[in-house]
């Protein structure tokens, strides 16, 4: 007769939140049997990011997508953070129009941006109505969870 554990391993805790202090990851989880574990921290907000250069360059049409972060911006109040880790895209596809630019208005639900991850295409929408004043990252590039990705005012 085989006894059942119940209850959290503990040490399995402390050594998964060792694993994300040593690797400076921001969630881990891991599945044993029917057991799921996820342990996670909160990502410290950014306040001001630079932005990498594009993986392509976009076509004329989208010059006015380029990514603005003017400094009077408020981003730890009004950002929309990244859901996942993965690569985000400002368009559906390189040489179509960005789902949003700079002075734009959106309405709560419309798609801000796509995030692609495990080969998947994700659509983020937004979570309030408003104007959007920054966007913080660049097309096609890698973002992680928690990071500010555009302000909406």
């Amino acid at each position: 007769m085989s006894i059942k554990k119940t209850g959290v391993d503990q040490q399995l805790i402390r050594d998964l939140a060792g694993i994300l202090n040593d690797t400076n990851l921001t969630e881990i989880e891991v599945e044993l049997g029917d057991l799921k574990v996820r342990v996670s921290r909160q990502a410290p907000t950014v306040h001001a990011m630079a932005a990498p250069q594009p993986a392509y360059a976009p076509a004329a049409a989208s010059q006015s997508a380029v990514v603005a972060a003017p400094a009077a911006v408020d981003v730890s109040k009004n950002a929309v953070p990244s859901p996942m880790v993965g690569t985000a895209y400002l368009a559906p596809s390189p040489d179509a129009k960005p789902f949003i630019e700079v002075g734009q208005k959106v309405k709560e639900g419309q798609t801000l941006l796509i995030i692609e991850a495990m080969k998947t295409m994700n659509q983020i929408p937004s979570p309030r109505a408003g104007t959007v004043t920054a966007i913080l990252f660049e097309d096609a590039t890698p973002v992680e969870y928690g990071m500010p990705l555009v302000v909406i005012e």
